[in-house]
């Protein structure tokens, strides 16, 4: 028996549970005695807390006062700058929590907990404080994998469950340390699973709590009642900033391929389908013959791809992977990258009406059509940027969609013609004089051959800005 999600509050659970015998029986994996969930969550706790750690980290940023860059300023003051209060150098201290995972030491947190750390250092349950060693960062997870030296010590570890058996409605406990104030448990239940769309990362396909979950708990642990970890807590919906009950956390099946990688010594590969979708919407459902909106529409195909030797065609829907269903891009993408490369993966599609499998050999994004980087010259609007054309490959490297496709900016040369006209890194050149741009040589022409006035058109994040230069 499941409870339902009105039941809001861990005391109205645990008095139904601990009412009945029959209750009691047919809960999912309870604690191991009645009188022990009858009382408290102290069974679970005593087991799971001793894992979860803080993660202290810390950065220097440099000051970019135009004054401090200004050498007639640093000529006049010199060293009188600290004394006039602006320091040329800010250290900024960031506080997260973290997950035992390895009894060597090896910690699973969230990587903006640790993002463009100089330091990290990690404090166990009893205080002690250890430094850490970044092993894996994935901005596109938002995880990381820390190592810390114990010499032959063995750590307490929270066991990785499988959050894929998660159901709406079970019961979960969050540990982290919210605001510094030290280790905190919060209960709660599992509030909606799958959550995509919230703008957390490439790969998002979260679960939902109402355990509280405040700043400081990013990184700490999302467990069942069986002290196994289910989820990375990493991100609340606020308008306040303190816990509203809308909490999410990174689902342990994605978090078993950071640390897997990690103890195999192995750099994040996020495996290649090679296709290019869309969510389906209302009336493509309809004109497919699908019984409601869901999966993702594949509008084009990578020839030679895993896609294309599966069989998969242009107008196919995926609906499911491994038996998992997919309801929107982002769910695909995260499927995808709980996926090891070059194993097989076990696809459901929906084609002319009704449902068939194919079986797609995942590969490492492939580093083609090439690149090739070079900066801007000659007397453009874009002259001082570095551009190149997008691949697979290089799409993963500056963390962009699988499949983007076009001609990006990854540099910009300060005071150079493209950075007074505003040009960004990770920007996306459309069109320069209404000539639509594809690849380096296409811009390369397009800008030789023009002339003022200038056109130029720019796609950045989910923005189009259109530039005119007279």
């Amino acid at each position: 028996m499941r409870f339902s999600p009105r039941w809001n509050t861990a005391a109205l659970a645990l008095m139904l549970l601990a009412a009945s015998p029959v209750l009691a029986q047919n809960a999912a994996s309870p604690p191991p005695t009645r009188d022990a969930v009858h009382q408290s969550f102290a069974p679970i706790v005593k087991k799971a807390a001793p894992a979860v750690v803080n993660v202290y980290s810390r950065r220097i940023v440099h000051n970019q006062s135009p004054l401090l860059n200004d050498p007639i300023f640093r000529r006049l003051f010199g060293n009188e700058l600290q004394r006039l209060g602006i320091p040329s150098d800010r250290v900024l201290n960031s506080l997260g929590s973290g997950v035992i995972v390895d009894p060597n030491g090896l910690i699973v947190t969230n990587f903006h907990v640790i993002k463009d750390a100089q330091d990290v250092t990690v404090v166990l349950s009893d205080r002690r404080e250890f430094d850490a060693k970044i092993l894996l960062s994935d901005e596109r997870t938002d995880l990381a994998v820390l190592k810390i030296n114990v010499a032959n010590e063995r750590l307490p570890v929270l066991e990785l469950g499988d959050s894929d058996q998660l159901q709406v409605g079970d019961m979960v406990l969050a540990i982290g340390n919210p605001f510094g104030v030290g280790q905190t448990v919060t209960s709660g239940i599992v509030s909606g699973l799958a959550r995509t769309g919230i703008g957390l990362s490439d790969f998002g396909s979260y679960i939902q709590t109402d355990a509280a979950i405040n700043p400081g708990n990013s990184g700490g642990a999302l467990v069942d009642v069986d002290g196994k970890l289910m989820g990375i807590n990493t991100a609340i919906f606020s308008e306040s900033g303190g816990s509203v009950g809308i909490g999410f956390a990174i689902p342990s099946v994605l978090v078993r391929t950071m640390v897997d990688a990690a103890e195999h010594g192995k750099h994040v590969v996020h495996p290649w389908l090679g296709i290019m979708g869309e969510d389906v919407s209302a009336d493509d459902a309809t004109k497919l013959g699908l019984q409601h909106p869901t999966g993702v529409l594949v509008k084009d195909v990578s020839p030679g791809g895993p896609a294309a030797q599966a069989g998969i065609k242009t107008g196919d829907v995926i609906l499911a992977i491994e038996g998992h269903d997919i309801d929107d891009s982002e769910s695909l993408r995260f499927r995808l990258a709980t996926l090891g490369t070059e194993a097989p993966a076990r696809l459901t599609l929906w084609r002319d009406g009704k449902s068939r499998d194919a079986t797609a050999t995942l590969t490492a994004p492939p580093d083609t059509p090439a690149r090739e980087v070079a900066e801007i010259e000659g007397a453009t609007p874009m002259a001082g940027a570095t551009v190149g054309n997008l691949n697979p490959a290089f799409n993963e490297e500056l963390n962009l969609k699988s499949d983007q496709t076009g001609v990006v900016v990854t540099a910009v040369k300060p005071g150079s013609p493209a950075a007074r006209l505003g040009i960004q890194p990770y920007d996306l050149v459309v069109s320069v004089n209404h000539h639509k741009i594809e690849t380096v040589t296409q811009l390369r022409q397009a800008l030789g051959a023009g002339a003022p006035p200038w056109t130029i058109v720019i796609h950045r994040k989910d923005k189009t800005f259109t530039a005119v230069l007279k």
